[in-house]
């Protein structure tokens, strides 16, 4: 009887907010130690995002196509100011105020561009941070810079904290069904597990910047356009299974997303407001 219950469509809400739309200014504050390689690595991915270059398919720009039928039409990003904090300013040991003033010291470098931004910080694997791998692996929120209000993201590198829950399933799960790890992408655990966090921040950082825009539940905690299809990469994903994705022949790493640069990304589903789904590359 259970497979004749169809199931319910999943609906993000649209509580009258404003959100992120037309051009974005991506900065982005390194906190810690990351390689050239890590950077270029998250560097590929955020430029790929509106990247309209030709690129294999299915590529990280049609995903982020979907965020197109959020109210108000498209959001391009684009990388602006790089900051490198390679001494820990603050410490090793961060909490949810100081991801703000971290986010607010970007938006003291000069020029800044005017229009949107989002301030992006990313810690490396030796940085903890407040709630990190307890119930997060990134977040987004916003704060007032310079008399402005502001959106900014945090994700952190989980490869020695918890790879487990925020660099699956790149990582053995650390609960549920122990299915076999796939291979990531980029050759690094702690990173290609970034990205998957970071698409997700992202994306609801321009569908629901300021708390009001779309999301399911309590404002507090709510489910956003990829946090409301947690686990899900390809089609047949159920929980412990990502799903049906790619694989390269020469490396056997799996993906779902080609960039710039012929660069590979696993990305997570991503909520559709026309089909009102969870909506896959693959």
């Amino acid at each position: 009887m259970l497979a004749l219950v169809k199931q319910q469509p999943l609906v993000l809400k649209y509580h009258n907010g404003p959100l992120l739309k037309g051009n974005i200014t991506v900065h982005l504050l390194w906190y810690g130690t990351f390689t050239p390689t890590q950077r270029s690595i998250i560097l590929d991915f955020i430029q790929s995002l509106s990247s309209t270059s030709r690129t294999n398919s299915p590529s990280v720009f049609s995903w982020w196509k979907t965020t197109e039928s959020y109210r108000g039409g498209p959001c391009t990003l684009v990388v602006g100011n790089q900051i490198l904090d390679n001494r820990y300013s603050l410490g090793k040991s961060l909490k949810t105020h100081h991801l703000l003033q971290l986010a607010s010291k970007i938006n003291k470098k000069p020029a800044a561009p005017k229009g949107h931004a989002i301030h992006v910080i990313l810690t490396s694997a030796d940085v903890a941070v407040e709630d990190f791998c307890i119930n997060q692996c990134g977040t987004h929120g916003s704060g007032r810079f310079g008399g402005k209000r502001v959106a900014y993201s945090w994700v952190g590198n989980p490869v020695k904290q918890c790879p487990g829950q925020c660099a699956w399933p790149f990582h053995q799960p650390v609960y549920g069904p122990q299915t076999k790890p796939l291979v990531s992408p980029n050759g690094d655990v702690g990173v290609d597990g970034m990205v998957i966090n970071l698409a997700t921040v992202l994306a609801g950082a321009v569908t629901n910047p300021f708390d009001d825009g779309y999301y399911q539940g309590p404002a507090s905690a709510p489910l956003e356009a990829v946090s409301a299809c947690t686990g899900i990469f390809g089609k047949g994903a159920y929980p412990g299974y990502a799903g049906n994705v790619l694989v390269d022949k020469t490396t056997g790493a799996s993906y779902n997303a080609v960039g710039v640069r012929g660069r590979k990304f696993l990305l997570p589903a991503m909520w559709d407001p026309v089909s009102s789904t969870c909506k896959t590359l693959v």
